[in-house]
């Protein structure tokens, strides 16, 4: 397994710029006594030798790429994010205020992660966001959050999750669909589609084209 840290179309543009994006590399089987070198050539064909290599397992790539998804990058984001929306909403503030406290700029403060990790992210904003980042994040994400994250990881490393999935999958998905529908009609989308509109900067430079899947 080559697995590239990054999306497709990031891994392309990198790879265009003579650059690349990390790579992990696992290696389950090993027949010929050649993989690991077919493995690194593959990496290295899609630029990631450009950047780092590093080997991991196929179960341990899962297990925790599973987590991060369901935890962190998209089902505690998009759920932090919604009920920081709700909770302003209810409290009588304006959705669009909501929206751009909440969602927008959530790309400002994970881009300054992104590129130089929390500590960056702390010296870039003001005094008064980082003492209140420091004060107040884990009553946010405290004791409750952190035994959820473990339950999630137990049902990922026990295969229940993989179970759960795939009986859904054979079923047609009639559950997934059902919240797929139910989260894209969440007020939260219908003022973000209407706030995005006047950001003609983002049409320019859209990272999804929904007219080739």
């Amino acid at each position: 397994m080559i697995a590239p840290k990054g999306p497709g179309h990031l891994v392309r543009s990198e790879y265009v710029k003579g650059r690349g994006v990390p790579c992990l590399l696992a290696v389950e089987q090993d027949p010929s006594g050649q993989t690991h070198k077919i493995g690194l050539a593959y990496g290295a064909a899609i630029g990631g030798a450009r950047a780092a290599i590093i080997e991991t397992s196929f179960r341990e790539e899962t297990e925790t790429d599973l987590f991060g998804e369901q935890a962190v990058l998209c089902g505690g984001l998009t759920e932090l994010i919604r009920a920081g929306y709700e909770t302003l909403v209810s409290a009588g503030y304006a959705p669009e205020m909501a929206y751009f406290e909440c969602v927008h700029e959530v790309k400002l403060i994970v881009d300054l992660i992104y590129e130089g990790g929390i500590s960056d992210m702390r010296y870039s904003i003001s005094n008064t966001a980082e003492y209140g980042d420091m004060t107040r994040g884990k009553r946010v994400i405290g004791t409750q959050a952190r035994e959820a994250m473990k339950k999630l990881l137990a049902d990922i490393q026990s295969g229940e999750f993989a179970k759960e999935w795939i009986s859904e999958y054979r079923a047609g998905l009639p559950h997934f669909r059902e919240l797929r529908t139910e989260a894209e009609h969440h007020p939260v989308e219908e003022v973000g589609r209407k706030l995005r509109s006047f950001m003609p900067w983002l049409a320019s430079n859209r990272l999804i084209d929904k007219n080739r899947n």
